[in-house]
């Protein structure tokens, strides 16, 4: 009874101690909480506590001194308003309440140390994760060439690919959701690093039998009264085609817009409009690809990060070697 009373004479000074910070406490609860960020720091002393069911060996687990251990409970039962732990000498039990709390404490304990396996497993130089982006029509043959080389190097890095138009990406990258994407026409953006990689020569694609079909060179005015086949407006193909026929000195007429590149090929072979596509992934029947004179017809293409991001290893290196593709990006 004696050693009882001792106890609790202690978890009263402790109380007593904390009564200033206790009081700001219940103040900053009239306000409203961050509850994760006030008691994220106590859950995993609080758990361990409830395992030894004793505060000095929960301490000795936890490598801080018992009196601060002790401190940091009564400060947490203060938060909440409600009594963890029932004191019993050296020894302590969950109340009701502390057992109800413990099950949430240790499912939300164990998907923060599922996340940091995660995050650090996607950071390992040999096995780790890059998100890389780029455009539908890199798909077919310039990234699957990229991948191949790289992972002769790197056999166990792991790649999320992402297929898209080049703002849905340069999205994706603001958002997180990116490390890397190549993208045509380099974007200005002041919260964008973008480097030139590459550049890729448009042909106007016109449909067999045409009246231009059988030319090797065509100056894109020649194609005023043309119906055209484009991709929707934000695509980059799309901002190109209607800047290189501005420069020519006409509004393109837009017959049908579309999202992907060999879907316009196929759109020109159908005798629907004539397009400015890039150099298709193998010849494709049913329409005539003419060299653009007169213009510069071609689209930039570059890889894009994010400014101020520092890179875990596995982006850092295929940053490198994209880098290092400089005027071969797009070689066979």
């Amino acid at each position: 009874m004696q050693h009882d009373r001792r106890s609790a004479r202690g978890a009263s000074s402790l109380r007593k101690e904390d009564d200033i910070e206790a009081t700001n406490i219940r103040q900053r609860k009239a306000d409203g909480r961050n509850w994760p960020a006030v008691l994220a720091p106590r859950l995993a002393q609080f758990a361990a506590v409830a395992r030894h069911e004793h505060v000095t060996r929960a301490a000795h687990e936890l490598g801080v001194p018992q009196s601060s251990l002790s401190r940091a409970i009564v400060r947490l039962e203060d938060d909440l308003g409600v009594t963890l732990l029932a004191r019993h000498g050296r020894t302590v039990s969950l109340t009701p309440a502390g057992r109800a709390f413990l099950g949430s404490v240790e499912r939300a304990l164990d998907g923060v140390e599922r996340a940091a396996e995660t995050v650090r497993a996607d950071a390992d130089p040999a096995t780790g994760r890059v998100s890389f982006g780029f455009l539908h029509t890199l798909g077919p043959e310039t990234v699957p060439g990229l991948l191949r080389e790289f992972r002769a190097d790197h056999p166990g890095v792991r790649f999320q690919l992402v297929q898209n138009y080049g703002e849905a990406m340069l999205e994706r990258l603001r958002a997180g959701e990116l490390d890397l994407c190549l993208t045509a026409p380099l974007p200005d953006a002041p919260d964008l690093v973008v480097r030139r990689l590459d550049e890729q020569r448009l042909r106007l694609v016109v449909p067999e039998g045409h009246r231009l079909a059988g030319r090797k060179r065509v100056r894109l005015a020649e194609t005023a009264d043309e119906w055209f086949v484009t991709l929707e407006p934000g695509y980059g193909l799309r901002r190109i085609t209607d800047r290189l026929c501005a420069e020519a000195g006409f509004t393109p007429k837009i017959a049908f817009e579309g999202e992907e590149a060999e879907t316009l090929r196929g759109l020109v072979a159908a005798g629907l409009g004539v397009a400015l596509l890039p150099p298709p992934p193998v010849p494709r029947p049913g329409v005539a690809e003419l060299t653009v004179s007169g213009t510069r017809a071609v689209r930039e293409i570059g890889v894009a990060w994010l400014d101020g991001h520092a890179d875990t290893a596995p982006v850092a290196a295929f940053k490198r070697f994209l880098l290092g593709r400089r005027g071969r990006l797009l070689a066979p």
